[in-house]
């Protein structure tokens, strides 16, 4: 395990001693997932090309990487078959590790994964007819420490790198098939016009995963530029939510500087309530944070907020709180929707899901005055992979268990 310091109050603090933009590897080489064009060039030539050669490597790397997926520099074949191995001596193209994979009843798909430096995290791909969303970690643990939230309840670690971040995004694409596919073998000059991409699967990402993401902004930031690049992953912005539990300062550069669509995840209307369930709230408080979201930048009611209210039997479910809701997103003149959540069990948590009743009267509450409040369909909770269970148990697994449990499965 590496020398990582414990963080254990919120703030924009990377908990680890030096800033990371490159994934830690213990072979010396440095990993170029993560990394944009212009630092890649910044990396050929200090490593001893010539700027102009630099620049072009750098720019066909690039695309290999995040384009093609491709992880392996002889199979870059537009680069000459003398440099592959230099850049194989210096170089790396990085995935996380697997530790497990687990596949739901119902499709939904959790990852366990590990950091170069032995740290566990998870992330989780939901398919639906219509749509593949996956659902990307920020952080090693978390330090909210929000009371319905099973990955509240561990230490944070450390925050992930852009590579450890995106790489979630190039793991998921390897595991469903979807990298374009076509010639490539062709000179830099050479038409290109063979080379097509197939449809997606993975067509939507949500920053909701382990950890806060505003509170490694910098990281998630320059990640999700490189999913949005045209040159790169070219994923839409407008396919992208970033789940935020409150951190007010940090919600106006968000909109600035990344643009993606904002989920707050709210879960009470009342100071008492939001103290208890989500501690930020002592922080920064419900009207500041509806004040934030009303000052979010491109906000409007083709790009609304969504609001995430996990629902907890007889603590933020009655029709009072429904009314409130509506008063409060109307008061603020906010472009909204609700998103309301079954409270997912997990061992020792403190509360118990709302009756189907209750969930459907308060969702009917919210619609009554024109504001959608759909129900969130539980999903991937037979292997801890739905909204708030994330909690990585390879502490409590050892590899002769996982190995055992991957070979029953494959059994049956």
């Amino acid at each position: 395990m590496a020398d990582t310091h414990l963080m254990s109050i919120p703030g924009q603090v990377d908990p680890v001693p030096v800033a990371r933009d490159i994934t830690p590897r213990a072979d010396g080489r440095i990993d170029l997932l993560g990394l944009p064009k212009e630092r890649i060039r910044e990396l050929f030539e200090t490593a001893g090309l010539e700027p102009k050669q630099a620049k072009l490597r750098a720019k066909q790397v690039y695309h290999w990487l995040y384009h093609r997926g491709v992880t392996d520099f002889e199979a870059m074949t537009d680069i000459a078959k003398t440099m592959r191995p230099w850049l194989a001596e210096r170089f790396v193209v990085g995935r996380p590790i697997v530790i497990e994979a687990q596949h739901s009843v119902d499709g939904t798909r959790k990852w366990l994964l590990q950091t170069d430096d032995g740290h566990d995290f998870e992330m989780v791909f939901i398919p639906d007819a219509d749509r593949g969303t996956l659902c990307v970690s920020s952080q090693v643990g978390c330090t909210l420490n929000c009371r319905f939230c099973h990955t509240g309840t561990m230490k944070l670690v450390r925050n992930l790198t852009p590579g450890e971040i995106v790489g979630q995004v190039m793991l998921a694409r390897d595991a469903l098939g979807e990298w374009p596919k076509g010639k490539m073998d062709f000179a830099d000059d050479a038409d290109e016009a063979e080379y097509t991409a197939d449809g997606r699967l993975l067509t939507n990402i949500v920053m909701m995963g382990m950890g806060e993401p505003l509170y490694n902004f910098d990281n998630v930031r320059d990640a999700l530029r490189l999913v949005m690049d045209g040159d790169g992953l070219a994923l839409s912005k407008r396919r992208i939510t970033l789940s935020t539990s409150g951190v007010v300062p940090m919600m106006e550069k968000c909109g600035e500087e990344i643009g993606v669509n904002l989920a707050v995840s709210l879960h009470a209307v009342t100071k008492e309530i939001r103290d208890e369930i989500v501690p930020i709230n002592k922080k920064y408080g419900i009207e500041e944070l509806l004040q934030a979201c009303a000052d979010y930048p491109g906000a409007s009611n083709a790009r609304r907020i969504t609001f995430e209210y996990v629902m907890l039997k007889d603590k933020n479910d009655s029709d009072e709180h429904a009314r409130e809701l509506v008063r409060l997103i109307k008061q603020y003149k906010l472009p909204a929707k609700v998103n309301l959540i079954p409270f997912n069990p997990w061992p020792g948590a403190p509360y118990e899901c709302s009756t189907p009743e209750r969930v459907k009267r308060f969702s009917e509450i919210i619609f009554e005055h024109g504001i959608s409040a759909p129900v969130r369909t539980p999903r991937g909770r037979d292997i801890d992979a739905a909204c708030g269970q994330l909690k990585t148990a390879a502490e409590k697994k050892s590899r002769a268990q996982r190995d055992r449990e991957a070979a029953e499965a494959a059994a049956s």
